[in-house]
C-alpha cells in the first residue's frame, strides 16, 4: 500500500479563522488550494487519498470545512462522504469533481455533500463557496444554554416547547423527544433501530415502520412543505438526518 500523506499546513496569521481538510490526489491542485486558503487565515490540513482523509477527520474534531475531490485512491470522495454522514459527522463538504453534469452533482448533494464545484474551477469561487458554508454551518446551528436552534425551529427542552416560524407547535411526547435528538445532534444520521432502542425503548415490540409514521408526523408540523422537507431529511439506505 503506498505511503499515505497528510500534513498541517499553519497559517501565518496570529489567529485561525478555522481548520480545512483538502483531499485531493493531484499535487499541483492540492497544493493551490491549500496556499490559497492559508492566505485567507484558515489553517489547512491536507491528504492525498480517502483513507488517510477519514483518519485526519476522526482525530480533528474541529474541522470547519472538507473540501473533498471525487476521483481519490483507495477509498473515493462518494464514498467516503457517505461514510461520514453515517458515522454522524456533520461537518459541511465541498465536492470537487471533473464530472460536472446535473446527475453528477445529483448523486454527490445525495450521499451527503454540501455543494458541488466543477473543474476546473477559479480559486475565488472556491474561496467564496468555503466561506458561505462554513457561514451558514455556524448559523444554522447554535446551542444557546438550554435552547436548540436550527433555521426557522427552535426548541426549549426544560419547557417542553417547540416553535416554528415564530409560531407554538404541539407535539406528542415522542415527537418531542425525537426532535430533540435529532436538534442535539444535527446532520448525524440515525438509523430506525437506533432511533427505536433511543426514544422507544429496547423492550419496544413493535414494526420499524413507527418511526416513519412519527417522521411524517413532525414533518406536517415543521416542514413548509412536509412533501420536500428541509429539516427532517430521509438518507436512502440508511435512516434519518435533521438539517
Amino acid at each position: 500500500m503506498a505511503t499515505l500523506t497528510a500534513e498541517l499546513l499553519r497559517t501565518t496569521t496570529t489567529q485561525s479563522l478555522g481548520s480545512i481538510l483538502v483531499v485531493e490526489d493531484e499535487p499541483t491542485i492540492r497544493e493551490v488550494i491549500a496556499v490559497a486558503l492559508r492566505d485567507e487565515g484558515y489553517t489547512v490540513i491536507v491528504a492525498e487519498d480517502g483513507h488517510s482523509a477519514l483518519r485526519l477527520t476522526n482525530r480533528h474534531n474541529f474541522l470547519e470545512l472538507i473540501i473533498l475531490d471525487v476521483m481519490l485512491p483507495y477509498l473515493n470522495g462518494l464514498d467516503l462522504c457517505r461514510l461520514l454522514r453515517h458515522e454522524g459527522i456533520g461537518v459541511p463538504v465541498l465536492m470537487l469533481s471533473a464530472k460536472s453534469s446535473e446527475s453528477d452533482r445529483v448523486v454527490g448533494l445525495e450521499v451527503g455533500a454540501d455543494d458541488y464545484l466543477g473543474k476546473p474551477f477559479g480559486v475565488r469561487e472556491l474561496i467564496a463557496r468555503s466561506r458561505a458554508l462554513i457561514r451558514r454551518h455556524r448559523n444554522d446551528y447554535r446551542c444557546q444554554g438550554t435552547v436548540y436552534k436550527f433555521g426557522d425551529i427552535s426548541m426549549f427542552p426544560q419547557e417542553c416547547r417547540v416553535t416554528v416560524r415564530g409560531d407554538e407547535v404541539s407535539l406528542s411526547p415522542k415527537e418531542f423527544r425525537l426532535l430533540e435528538l435529532f436538534m442535539a445532534q444535527p446532520k448525524r444520521v440515525w438509523s430506525r433501530e437506533q432511533l427505536l432502542e433511543r426514544i422507544w425503548g429496547s423492550d419496544f415490540v413493535g414494526d420499524s415502520k413507527t418511526v416513519d409514521v412519527h417522521i411524517r408526523w413532525l414533518r406536517e408540523k415543521l416542514e413548509a412543505d412536509p412533501s420536500e422537507p428541509k429539516y427532517l431529511l430521509t438518507v436512502r439506505g440508511f435512516g434519518y438526518r435533521f438539517g
